[in-house]
């Protein structure tokens, strides 16, 4: 949750010894009508396998959009690997309304090439295809563009595969508390630590070209802002201020980062200019201002206030003005995450005792409850809009959790030990697209 409470290791090409587990994924609602879809073991023409089922990986990918029902491996009836061998009329007789093919061949020093086709077993047709380079090491993300590719192709919206996630770790060590700030990708898999503390850290927030992660650390015994290079694992103190120093969010060109600051006596909202860290305070209230974050257009932000008596969300120009209320319903709504588009944000809603993730409409006002736990908190959009990652409990541990932006599919990513907490969903990184076909 991007809040006011709030020693490098490695960087994300040098991991500790004690790399994480991947979290693991449980689908907890299913979305009935999910369109059928076989997805059948890429060949691999020559020697060993590759050290990545590329295929298993798409069918997972495609299963946890909530959108594909991919079919059990036993199920399938034939597997083809070229075009020439794919009979569509097995494929109608099974169900299914598209089909994926390919092979993985190896390049030689551990680097490979994915060759996909995607049909219309309906019409008969091919959709799309592509030969994708994979390099040393890159075989799983290649899997998850193959996957993007193919969710755009029949949805018409871009997928979000290759996209990783940030959060917090916290657990007891030897009897000592420690942090751990983590990056994976989105499906949980390939955690990589990129900071280590004894004291708290919080509010990963991703800058536009997701290369770089602001938050919070106490390391110091004090709140301070840190700006850090997930490639070279450059960092450096963007805020460290008396008092509250929290809540980072980059704006969508990457000039300015909004905060929370109480280095005047209160809890305000300013923005940081990067260039010459030039601040501006936008806010100037006895209440606490909070949690900013910022609209698409980068023309307005969304923050928190107690100003009119308990936690509500309100709105204001980004070079500063007058803040209006946009939330009424139930006694608490905070932490506001934009959704891509601009015309949602994700909030923690409660009315009475159960904290749940739930989206404003800024146009209309309407508020829709997504979640149904009792503790869920810290909402973020995923970069195509179509689900939110937030954290919870479960079995007295914190967990973390995503619900379609719909609320009709929902998952949870947990670990077998240790509190996870504070997720932020990356923007889309590198080049969505292969050598087409």
């Amino acid at each position: 949750m991007k809040t006011i409470w709030l020693t490098f290791l490695a960087t994300l090409l040098c991991l500790p010894a004690w790399s994480q587990a991947a979290l693991t994924i449980t689908i907890t609602q299913g979305v009935e009508g999910a369109v059928p879809v076989a997805v059948i073991p890429f060949g691999s023409p020559a020697g060993a396998p590759p050290p990545q089922d590329v295929a298993a990986i798409v069918a997972a990918d495609l299963a946890r959009s909530g959108r594909f029902a991919p079919l059990a491996r036993e199920d399938l009836i034939a597997r083809p690997v070229e075009t020439e061998q794919v009979r569509f009329q097995d494929w109608r007789t099974l169900g299914a309304e598209n089909l994926v093919i390919g092979k993985v061949v190896a390049d030689g020093g551990g680097a490979y090439h994915v060759e996909f086709r995607l049909f219309d077993v309906l019409r008969g047709r091919q959709i799309t295809g592509y030969s994708i380079p994979a390099p040393p090491g890159r075989l799983r993300y290649v899997a998850h563009r193959i996957s993007d590719i193919i969710y755009e192709a029949l949805t018409g919206e871009p997928g979000a595969f290759a996209t990783r996630i940030a959060y917090v770790i916290a657990e007891t060590v030897n009897g000592k508390k420690e942090y751990r700030l983590q990056l994976a990708d989105s499906d949980g898999y390939d955690p990589q630590t990129l900071l280590t503390s004894p004291q708290p850290l919080m509010s990963p927030a991703w800058s536009p070209d997701a290369r770089k992660l602001a938050y919070v650390s106490f390391e110091n015994r004090r709140a301070s802002i840190y700006v850090q290079d997930i490639y070279s694992g450059k960092r450096e103190v963007l805020a460290s201020f008396a008092g509250i120093n929290g809540a980072p969010d980059w704006s969508p060109d990457g000039r300015y980062i909004a905060l929370t600051l109480s280095r005047d006596g209160n809890p305000e909202i300013y923005t940081m200019r990067l260039s010459d860290r030039k601040l501006k305070r936008l806010t100037f209230s006895a209440a606490i201002d909070t949690e900013p974050s910022w609209s698409p257009d980068g023309q307005t932000l969304v923050f928190t206030s107690d100003r009119g008596g308990s936690p509500q969300l309100y709105r204001i120009p980004a070079g500063g003005g007058r803040a209006r209320r946009i939330t009424f319903d139930g006694n608490y709504n905070a932490s506001a995450d934009f959704s891509p588009d601009g015309r949602r944000v994700a909030l923690v809603h409660a009315e009475g005792g159960n904290y749940r993730i739930a989206t404003l409409d800024l146009e209309d006002g309407q508020l829709r409850v997504l979640s149904d736990g009792k503790l869920d908190e810290s909402p973020s959009f995923a970069p195509n809009g179509s689900m939110i990652i937030y954290a919870t409990e479960s079995g007295h541990r914190g967990v973390l959790a995503a619900v379609s932006s719909d609320g009709r599919f929902r998952q949870r990513f947990s670990l077998q030990k240790g509190d996870v907490r504070e997720p932020a969903w990356s923007p889309f990184r590198g080049p969505r697209r292969g050598a087409g076909r």
